[in-house]
């Protein structure tokens, strides 16, 4: 896949939440790993995102566009920095993080469609439905903030009657220590 990053150093990306019709959210597993996430991916020079979410889609976990109904995007880019471990200065261009479109996608078939062997490399070999906040308080702690920000942003179109509770207090479990 070629990669374009921004004149800011931000990798442009889809991320996707899958809802279902309980408005729980679906949470992968990263294959071989403890971490949990929400799908996401590049965005290829020769796509749009919402061709990348579709693409994404597929891959990560084998759902295909007759398989869900778009709900809405967040508007505009959202962006995360990486940790500088995490950063990438071996290509062109230094990546320092991920400027995102984030999709809210409905379920419309059975569960059993979700599968990871769509690609050779799959990315996640777990899956399961959470409450909607949940995912912020699982995720890698460079991305929570992303994720509120997403969440926040798409909730009133999957709760448009107000009835979801605003996330509690997001605790960073890597802030810096002072001694």
């Amino acid at each position: 896949m070629n990669e374009s990053i921004d004149h800011d150093g931000f990798r442009p990306n889809v991320g996707i939440i899958l809802s279902n019709a309980e408005g729980h959210l679906l949470l992968a597993g990263r294959a071989g790993q403890r971490g949990w996430q929400f799908p996401q991916g590049g965005i290829e020079p020769d796509e749009t995102p919402t061709a990348a979410m579709y693409r994404e889609l597929r891959e990560e976990i084998g759902l295909v566009p007759d398989d869900v109904s778009v709900l809405g995007a967040t508007e505009p880019w959202l962006r995360y920095r990486l940790p500088r471990r995490y950063m990438r200065h071996h290509s062109e261009s230094v990546c320092i993080g991920q400027k995102q479109i984030w999709y809210l996608l409905r379920l419309l078939t059975c569960d059993d469609a979700v599968r990871f062997d769509r690609s050779s490399q799959p990315e996640f070999d777990r899956w399961r439905w959470v409450d909607y906040w949940q995912p912020v308080h699982e995720v890698i702690y460079f991305k929570k903030r992303v994720y509120l920000r997403a969440l926040k942003q798409l909730a009133p179109i999957l709760f448009p009657d107000g009835r979801i509770e605003p996330p509690p207090r997001i605790r960073n479990r890597h802030a810096t220590k002072h001694s």
